[in-house]
């Protein structure tokens, strides 16, 4: 009979044992899992507590994105000042072929030919041309073309600037509906009541400069490049003014 008190208080051991091993694994597992639940779902509600303006902040940010590409395809120095179209119209000016030059820059458009274009027909269309008026024409399209690389930049920091008000926006529609809730009926003035409003608020001014940052940085970094691309261009263009001069000065 001993025997067999001893080996139920062994086996009632063994199992007391098992349970206080296994049972605060089995709690760990299920609190990971609530917890992986909580987070599943809160990045699946997250758009949806932001409301309607979170489609405005999605559309902005898919703007964002393609104006980076666009702006990484136009400024660049093969398309504003191509080197093999610059020697090829300084070396055609200088030597006089005047409408070869035209030719090449039809074939071949860009800021550069543009500048080039007026400056050709100003010459071929204006008898006995003045050096200081083909400046001022050559001037004028430098300028539209300045304007155009460099106007299209501010799209990015409009950007920047309205998806950050954007975001107050949300902010602002958040907390009235949060303290809507709470004027409606006082007495469910808890947490709970008030977390949809809140959420709202603080989803849509966390993204709104979420887009709004890189925008900003975007910007900057495009506007200093469409800076020094001009300053190329009309370095560019003052070698295509000294070759049309120079076959000018030897006309005369």
């Amino acid at each position: 009979m001993s025997v067999m008190c001893r080996q139920a208080k062994m086996w009632a051991g063994a199992a007391a044992a098992w349970l206080v091993g296994v049972v605060p694994l089995w709690a760990q597992e299920t609190a990971e899992s609530a917890a992986a639940e909580v987070e599943r779902l809160s990045w699946q509600t997250v758009v949806e507590n932001g409301g309607w303006l979170m489609i405005v902040l999605a559309v902005m940010s898919l703007l964002t994105v393609a104006f980076v590409i666009y702006f990484l395809a136009i400024l660049r120095i093969g398309a504003v000042t191509p080197r093999p179209l610059h020697r090829e119209l300084v070396e055609k000016l200088r030597a006089g072929d005047v409408k070869e030059a035209r030719k090449a820059c039809e074939y071949r458009p860009s800021p550069l030919a543009a500048v080039t274009l007026v400056a050709i027909d100003y010459v071929l269309n204006v008898p006995n041309p003045d050096g200081m008026l083909l400046k001022d024409v050559m001037q004028g399209e430098g300028s539209r073309q300045a304007e155009a690389l460099e106007g299209q930049t501010r799209y990015l920091l409009d950007i920047s600037v309205i998806a950050p008000m954007v975001g107050l926006l949300g902010t602002v529609f958040g907390m009235l509906r949060a303290f809507s809730a709470v004027a409606l009926d006082i007495a469910q003035a808890r947490p709970m009541v008030l977390a949809g409003g809140v959420s709202q608020a603080l989803v849509t001014t966390a993204f709104g400069l979420i887009v709004g940052i890189p925008a900003m940085i975007f910007y900057a970094y495009f506007r200093r490049r469409a800076a020094t691309l001009v300053s190329q261009l009309e370095a560019a263009s003052t070698d295509v003014l000294t070759a049309l001069l120079s076959k000018k000065a030897e006309t005369e």
